[in-house]
């Protein structure tokens, strides 16, 4: 169900926090919802909107100078697409911004039901994010030069992985088959033997125990990425990574 009106939301997130011990108002000093436990130092405000959107954002930052504790509320379904990304997405923002989230699910036959989706202040996993600051930072040491056009979407990349690709097969072209130790060697790639058995893009071919030559695929690719390689060190220069 596609919600029209943002009245629709708020009897369901109403019933959700009265649950909770919560004292619930409509509409106080423009805030769409507010909800008050005795208990607690600070209100918690909720803003309703149809969709989760941009609007929405900025609606709550404006509400975080009232109380820390504010909360967008949305629909909430597998076939909806929360500004135009994933439900993950929107959450990983709000947590991102500091606020919470709440969905509120429409059923057919059943009183539609509110869910806390993520509360005010839950951090954002940092060892995940470390990891992937960690990925970034390789990738980018990994890469020799720019040779990418930022926004290209039509083409491979010339990733850090593919140039590794494209020096090996390079040297394979120039020596002819190879084991995974001269290349390592020649190469100063320690991992050069996993990209090998792995061959992620059919270039490599084993031609006999332990050792590769180039398949039909690299030698394609070697006339493919011609203008990249004529930009890297030659087959016997360092590899990055």
């Amino acid at each position: 169900m596609a919600v029209r009106r943002e009245t629709d939301l708020y009897e369901p997130v109403k019933r959700m926090l009265e649950e909770q011990g919560y004292a619930v108002r409509g509409e106080v000093n423009g805030c769409d919802l507010v909800a008050w436990r005795e208990d607690e130092a600070e209100p918690v405000i909720v803003e309703l909107k149809t969709s989760f959107n941009l609007p929405l954002v900025y609606q709550l930052m404006d509400r975080a100078a009232m109380t820390p504790r504010v909360y967008g509320a949305v629909e909430y379904g597998p076939g909806r697409r929360p500004g135009g990304g994933t439900w993950n997405d929107a959450v990983r923002l709000c947590r991102k911004l500091g606020f919470g989230l709440i969905g509120v699910r429409f059923y057919k036959r059943k009183n539609p039901e509110a869910y806390v989706l993520c509360r005010p202040g839950e951090a954002v996993r940092e060892t995940r994010a470390r990891r992937k600051a960690e990925r970034l930072r390789r990738e980018f040491a990994g890469r020799s030069g720019d040779f990418n056009t930022g926004g290209q979407t039509a083409k491979p990349l010339v990733t850090a992985y593919r140039e590794r690709a494209l020096r090996a097969a390079a040297l394979l072209d120039r020596d002819g088959p190879l084991p995974p130790r001269v290349l390592k060697t020649r190469l100063h790639d320690a991992r050069i033997g996993d990209l090998l058995r792995d061959n992620v893009y059919g270039w490599f071919v084993r031609v006999g125990r332990g050792v590769y030559g180039l398949s039909p695929a690299g030698r394609q690719a070697l006339a493919d990425y011609a203008a990249i390689l004529a930009q890297l060190s030659g087959p016997d220069g360092p590899a990055p990574g």
